[in-house]
């Protein structure tokens, strides 16, 4: 699949490389664990969680930026994304997450997508908008060691495919 900037391709378990590289930098996961993963728990836990949704490695020529996946739940989907930190701001997250909305109302037959990312987290925030994702709530989860922003909550982005185009 192409956009008209980025190539996807499936992920696949010869990828570890790229998700340990991506996903062991501190600042990319700031909002999701506060600090890089280790080789261990990407080979054990997240390379084994995306390769059980959709998700497509993200390139620009040869270089890898990134993932994005829609995980299918029934006639839904969550959509994500994660890039490195050198492709932020130049529109990579919303370009593949519109080609992803794309892909999930036009070839999948779904019926609603949505996201979610901690309140404060904006960049996220205005990904989900540009894919036209709109603000459905925001809700509190109880967290043993809660990551810096978490009193304000998660917010979920959605959108139905009744809404769509």
């Amino acid at each position: 699949m192409e956009t008209t900037r980025l190539r996807l391709r499936q992920l696949t378990p010869d990828d570890l490389e790229h998700l340990v590289a991506l996903h062991g930098d501190p600042e990319v996961m700031a909002f999701i664990t506060g600090a890089g993963e280790t080789r261990e728990i990407v080979e054990t836990r997240s390379l084994p969680d995306l390769l059980s949704r959709r998700t497509w490695l993200l390139f620009e020529a040869e270089t890898f930026l990134g993932w994005a996946s829609l995980r299918l739940e029934g006639d839904e989907a969550e959509l994500g994304y994660r890039l490195i930190r050198a492709a932020w701001g130049r529109g990579y997250a919303s370009e593949v997450a519109r080609a992803l909305v794309d892909l999930g109302f036009r070839q999948l037959g779904l019926a609603r997508i949505w996201g979610q990312t901690m309140a404060v987290n904006l960049g996220s925030r205005r990904v989900m908008e540009k894919a036209g994702l709109t603000y459905v709530r925001t809700f509190h989860l109880a967290w043993d060691d809660p990551l810096p922003g978490a009193e304000q909550g998660e917010v979920e982005y959605a959108l139905l495919r009744a809404d769509w185009r």
